[in-house]
């Protein structure tokens, strides 16, 4: 009897999860599809207030417009996907953050953070994207696949020194997994270029709300863990550039591992 009624209630909420999800899906796109076109309708007249009531310069403008942009696809789904920050409040700034990449929707809840003056550093393929290349270039969003390192260092040099952010996505590419995959040395090397710190930041369930390679939303519950900063000082020199990049793999690994409980292999 008890059996019964066990196997009942896992049939009864795997149930209400399907229907979540399908009720996830029928509202989100049309939204997002209403938000992307309402967006782009209107960025020239945000432009135009942003720059009378700030003394902004164009790249900050379209990262704050981006910013709820990406704030607003977060509150869409928050009916279904719960989120928490951790250790927001701590991030000192200039610094360069590193996180951890499970889905396209990693970048949406980096605008949770409470600022949004942040240059993200990708590859080449999302400057591809039509309908976000030209507020991307306005941004000053980072090409670290085909651009040139010296025009890298000066953009990033410049947005240092108005307290900016540089966000890196260490592993280039989405996890498969779940598991750390090899980090590329672009942050690491900027971090020993400039002496800026790294801070870096953690990101679960993103993968379970939607896994790479789908288009199918799930509910989840996402946490965004934001870590102690790293100071690139204490690593020099070739050898250290390594060193600094395992340091801080090594921190992200074993944040995951707590905030998951599993283990990332190396």
């Amino acid at each position: 009897m008890a059996t019964s009624r066990s196997c009942r209630q896992r049939d009864n909420a795997g149930l209400f999860s399907r229907i979540q999800a399908i009720l996830l899906n029928l509202m989100f796109y049309p939204l997002m599809f209403l938000w992307i076109s309402a967006g782009i309708l209107a960025s020239p007249f945000c432009f135009a207030i942003w720059r009378i009531v700030t003394d902004w310069d164009t790249g900050r403008i379209t990262r704050h417009l981006i910013n709820i942009h990406g704030y607003g696809l977060v509150v869409m789904v928050s009916p279904f996907v719960r989120f928490r920050g951790e250790g927001f409040a701590g991030v000192k700034r200039p610094c360069i953050m590193v996180v951890n990449h499970l889905s396209f929707f990693d970048s949406y809840f980096i605008s949770t953070l409470p600022f949004h003056d942040i240059i993200f550093a990708v590859g080449a393929w999302p400057f591809k994207m039509y309908w976000y290349t030209l507020f991307m270039r306005l941004a000053n969003y980072l090409n670290v696949e085909t651009g040139n390192w010296s025009d890298i260092i000066k953009t990033c040099t410049e947005t240092f020194a108005k307290q900016g952010t540089v966000l890196f996505f260490p592993e280039g590419h989405r996890s498969r997994d779940g598991k750390l995959q090899p980090f590329y040395s672009g942050a690491f090397r900027l971090a020993q270029e400039t002496g800026v710190p790294i801070v870096p930041l953690c990101i679960t369930e993103t993968d379970t709300m939607l896994p790479p390679g789908h288009f199918f939303l799930h509910p989840a519950t996402v946490r965004l863990a934001v870590l102690d900063p790293v100071d690139p000082a204490e690593y020099q020199g070739k050898t250290g550039l390594a060193e600094l990049r395992n340091e801080v793999k090594k921190r992200l690994a074993e944040k995951l591992e707590q905030m998951r409980g599993v283990t990332d292999g190396d």
